[in-house]
């Protein structure tokens, strides 16, 4: 595939992708019962846990954050190839595994906000009231991003006999429409809902201050030319020229720099 059709090929697909605009998660949800491969990461056998510090993610830099929640390589590499889809790396700027957002996703999964620990868990669940009543499902959005990872391995494996992130761009794209559709059931939750919760996920780790462990060197925002928080513009307001900001983040007044 040419260069010029590679690139149409992903704007296309962000451009007909769903945005979650009111919330994290969009649509309906389902509380089945989940099986013991998808109920939580804390569950993995010793056997499966990874030990060195290597990584396959080599698209740019390398990154030596540690994991804190997909403790399976190959999960968490299955992660970063799919937020890369949802925001590749084009002649803007770095895509999504050089901007950390994998690792932003990581972190935020292992926090309160993948915990659902400020949202209402106990049941009954009203799956049809989502777009009034907010979150409502069995599982933690942890766990359903770990789950729809898992299922991205499984639908690989067999339909294509590879890994995920081992596959081309356009057979990645495939897969990835699948879900958003939800054409591909994800154990406790529905596949669109997956979609929209990667999606959101990808963008928010794109755009968040760096101190939440994504927009790496502020790559994010450099890309719209955000200059970030800023304690006044007594220096620049009354300027009649387009100021150029080199970015600063919450750490820049919290002390530590970058």
């Amino acid at each position: 595939m040419a260069d010029e059709e590679k690139k149409f090929s992903r704007r296309d697909f962000l451009k007909t992708s769903g945005v979650a605009a009111g919330g994290i998660v969009g649509g309906a949800m389902f509380g089945g019962v989940v099986g013991s491969l998808y109920t939580s990461d804390q569950e993995t056998d010793t056997a499966d846990q990874e030990t060195d510090t290597e990584s396959s993610l080599t698209h740019g830099a390398p990154l030596d954050d540690a994991r804190t929640y997909f403790s399976r390589r190959e999960d968490f590499e299955t992660l970063a190839a799919a937020t890369e889809v949802i925001y590749p790396e084009d002649d803007n700027g770095p895509g999504a595994i050089e901007l950390g957002v994998p690792y932003f996703i990581d972190r935020q999964c292992n926090e309160f906000w993948g915990r659902n620990a400020r949202e209402y868990m106990m049941g009954p669940y009203d799956y049809t009231a989502s777009s009034t009543h907010g979150y409502q499902a069995k599982i933690t959005r942890a766990e359903m991003l770990l789950n729809g990872v898992r299922r991205l391995r499984e639908v690989s494996q067999e339909d294509h006999d590879d890994e995920f992130y081992d596959l081309d761009e356009d057979t990645q794209i495939g897969i990835l429409e699948d879900f958003e559709a939800g054409d591909v059931e994800v154990p406790g939750a529905a596949g669109g809902d997956f979609f929209s919760l990667l999606r959101t996920m990808t963008i928010q780790g794109v755009y968040a201050d760096p101190v939440y462990g994504g927009n790496r060197d502020y790559g994010g925002w450099r890309m719209i030319q955000f200059p970030g928080p800023r304690m006044g513009w007594i220096n620049e307001i009354e300027s009649e020229e387009f100021q150029e900001i080199e970015p600063e983040g919450l750490r820049t007044y919290q002390g530590g720099g970058m």
